[in-house]
């Protein structure tokens, strides 16, 4: 069983309070991931990008929805103990009762925020963002997920000697139908990402790792959200093959957001939804390493794709 290293292992259903470390720390080009739920009571909570894990430690970034009769959102840091000047904006992204997904991207000039796909706020660097190597998350607010996004160790430690293979920079939010070329094409270990949300009402999508030059589908994994399967199948030169239907839970349901891994092993691919894992799929074709094209199609949203 595959499970990845840390700094790519997402973390799920933590405890609020929480506290945790970001390997190897922040640099740009870097994400954070997180997805939760508001609570129908909530005053407010905060999520903080801070220099240590220990109380007291520097804040770099420190994000602070507040429901109130100014509902609003605070950005800030704290060095030596002194908060410094408060940004906000009235722009109130969250809404009571609701589930969200929120992205931290660590653009050159600052903390870029996008929560629900829409941009909210860029708050510029104030201390540098090489310092910040952990995560807190406190207040009234159920988290789901954390994912640190091209974290982890520098190819060549100990531990980096085992992470998956991941070469390319996240997209997000792209649009579905979706295609893209798989920088260096599929080989041993690789290892995509795929994020999103089942809309409500959605009937069915589809992902596909093709070979570009014949079209053929390798591997192609087909949620059926009203029949309650996912059809995997491959779509080899103009016919598809046997189809595979046996799981033994089925985590894409409608309103629900997924977090989905496909790795390729030697002999079969591996793929896990929401930290568990949901099936394997023999190779079928001789040359895997000849899959170049990622597409999505049908009733999807997607939020990134790391490749």
């Amino acid at each position: 069983m595959f499970v990845a290293p840390p700094g790519y292992q997402p973390v799920y259903n933590p405890c609020i309070p929480y506290v945790g470390p970001i390997y190897g720390g922040l640099r740009s080009g870097m994400a954070v991931y997180i997805q939760g739920v508001i609570p129908h009571k909530i005053t407010s909570f905060h999520i903080n990008l801070q220099c240590g894990e220990s109380e007291g430690s520097d804040v770099g970034f420190h994000f602070s929805p507040r429901f109130d009769s100014w509902d609003k959102v605070v950005f800030n840091s704290c060095q030596e103990g002194e908060w410094g000047s408060e940004e906000e904006t009235h722009n109130m992204p969250f809404s009571k009762g609701d589930a969200f997904e929120m992205v931290i991207i660590i653009k050159q000039e600052g903390y870029q925020v996008t929560v629900n796909g829409q941009d909210l706020h860029v708050f510029n660097y104030r201390i540098p963002v090489e310092s910040v190597n952990a995560l807190q998350i406190g207040g009234d607010v159920s988290i789901q997920t954390i994912t640190v996004i091209g974290g982890g160790y520098p190819a060549g430690d100990e531990i980096g000697s085992n992470l998956p293979v991941m070469d390319g920079q996240p997209i997000y939010n792209p649009p579905v139908p979706y295609s893209s070329m798989i920088p260096g094409g599929m080989c041993l270990k690789k290892t995509i990402v795929i994020r999103g949300l089942v809309p409500l009402g959605a009937n069915r999508f589809s992902i596909n790792f093709m070979v570009g030059g014949s079209r053929d589908i390798v591997f192609h994994i087909n949620p059926r959200l009203q029949e309650g399967e996912v059809v995997r199948n491959s779509l080899i030169g103009g016919s598809w093959e046997t189809e595979e239907r046996e799981i033994s839970i089925n985590p894409f349901q409608e309103g629900q957001y997924f977090d989905m891994s496909i790795r390729c092993g030697n002999q079969r691919f591996k793929v896990f939804v929401n930290g568990q894992h949901f099936c394997d799929f023999s190779h079928r074709f001789q040359n895997f390493s000849e899959i170049d094209t990622l597409e999505l199609e049908g009733d999807v949203q997607i939020s990134y794709v790391h490749f």
